[in-house]
């Protein structure tokens, strides 16, 4: 059992020896991190393979790969992340030097997701510690064989004052949301972040939300059906659509619907057989409660290809619906899961005007060669980040800050983003004494007029 009070406490000890804000200690740790997950990799793989019959290369493709790739990418840009920056002076303030500093918050909270249980517990954290934080990772008890896993791995190989994994469910959650946290990264479901958000605000704790919603691809009249299925379908399937950027559902346009829907169906097959329950490429729901929440949703529309399921399995099948609207249960909330609703349409504004009324999407997926398309939909559409002519690919671009806006979270991640917002950017001038300038002192009489050319 762990006693949170007390693992925050010690954390913050830890944090006031400076030892964590030493960039060569900050270095080692993430080394050290990498070689502890390269040593345990097959006990990750096993265990991402309970919770989800995943299949390997999706298992290591994203989320043990992408951390090694992450943690590299940090290793090299590091030192000059952590540079102190000189910026330009004012006139006003001449003479002076101008400087921004970036420092660690202090303890921070990192609250973790079920659906990519090992990548979305540690990848944000990767942006604390290189940031010289201490850090508490909050991983998700739905995934119950790699959350055990994690914690046995991190809590043995790490100072508990440092870097420590808390298991629990959402009252372990509230306990360490009570106590003094400096910083809160928090990924799941909007109405979670909704709690934790007034959780800090009761402290004014500074956080991320990384949330999700019903992110849209719209398959544009001259798009290449053929390749925007097979990415639609990929960026759909993978994890059983247990993605929080997966495609939500897809407005093609009414010329192109029936195309799409072939080219959909024979992709499906392409990637899981005929029976997909058989393959061994294909991936399971969590758990009964959203294998059942799920399946209700089978009740919309018409099933285009798949429907079928196996609850001892915990399996649906990748299924398409079509003859969809708005106020379908399955349109109104995130799926996130492998039902893809597929709704034609005949003029771009009116379904961009529907876009903008509904919550902010995650991300936003476009299909077509226009380039006035592009670019219309990449201005006038609000959404956290995405493709064009592909899905969820710019999640593996580390260059490319990741994260929500409005209903879907706030705050961006990955690369240099993780480590910028862990950091505080403390400002400092520094001024000379030999020069003093009298015009900002009292008395004031007959300055204003030399003020007020100066400003102007």
């Amino acid at each position: 059992m762990n006693n949170i009070a007390e693992v925050v406490k010690n954390q913050h000890t830890y944090f006031k020896n400076n030892k964590s804000r030493d960039l060569s200690f900050r270095i080692e740790q993430l080394k050290k991190l990498k070689s502890v997950l390269k040593k345990h990799e097959d006990h990750f793989m096993e265990a991402i393979k309970k919770d989800f019959q995943k299949p390997a290369l999706e298992s290591y493709g994203t989320e043990i790969g992408f951390l090694y790739s992450e943690i590299d990418h940090i290793l090299k840009h590091i030192k000059k992340w952590a540079q102190t920056e000189r910026v330009w002076g004012s006139f006003i303030n001449f003479p002076s030097r101008n400087y921004i500093y970036r420092q660690p918050y202090g303890v921070a909270l990192v609250i973790g997701a079920w659906n990519y249980p090992l990548l979305l517990s540690l990848s944000p954290a990767l942006g604390a510690i290189a940031a010289g934080n201490c850090t508490i990772i909050k991983p998700s008890e739905i995934s119950r064989h790699t959350s055990p896993l994690l914690a046995d791995i991190i809590n043995s190989n790490f100072e508990e004052g440092y870097l420590r994994v808390i298991e629990g469910a959402a009252e372990t959650t509230q306990e360490l949301l009570d106590e003094p946290l400096d910083y809160i990264f928090f990924t799941g479901s909007t109405r979670v972040g909704k709690i934790i958000m007034g959780k800090a605000a009761e402290q004014l704790t500074p956080l991320t939300l990384e949330l999700g919603g019903k992110s849209p691809a719209i398959v544009h009249s001259d798009a290449d059906v053929s390749t925007a299925a097979r990415r639609i379908v990929w960026g759909k399937f993978i994890n059983a659509g247990q993605t929080c950027v997966a495609p939500d559902y897809v407005y093609v346009h009414k010329d192109l619907k029936d195309s799409l829907l072939k080219n959909l169906r024979d992709e499906i097959t392409g990637f899981y057989g005929t029976d997909p329950q058989k393959s061994p490429d294909y991936a399971r729901i969590i758990n009964s409660k959203h294998f059942n929440r799920l399946k209700g949703y089978l009740e919309n529309g018409t099933i285009v290809t798949g429907g079928q399921t196996d609850e001892q399995e915990l399996f649906i099948a990748p299924t398409i619906l079509e003859d969809i609207a708005w106020e379908d249960k399955v349109m109104q909330e995130e799926i996130f899961g492998p039902l893809l609703p597929v709704m034609p349409y005949e003029n771009l504004n009116e379904i961009m005007n529907t876009i903008r009324e509904k919550p902010t999407p995650l991300s936003l997926y476009l299909f077509t060669g226009n380039k006035d398309i592009e670019k219309k939909i990449i201005k006038e559409l609000p959404f956290g980040g995405g493709c064009i002519n592909d899905t969820i690919a710019h999640l593996g671009n580390l260059n490319l800050p990741f994260g929500g806006l409005g209903q879907s979270g706030f705050g961006n991640y990955h690369g240099k983003s993780s480590f910028d917002i862990f950091s505080h950017k403390k400002s400092i001038m520094k001024k000379p004494t030999w020069l003093d300038n009298p015009m900002r002192y009292a008395p004031y009489s007959g300055k204003l007029k030399w003020l007020k050319k100066l400003f102007n």
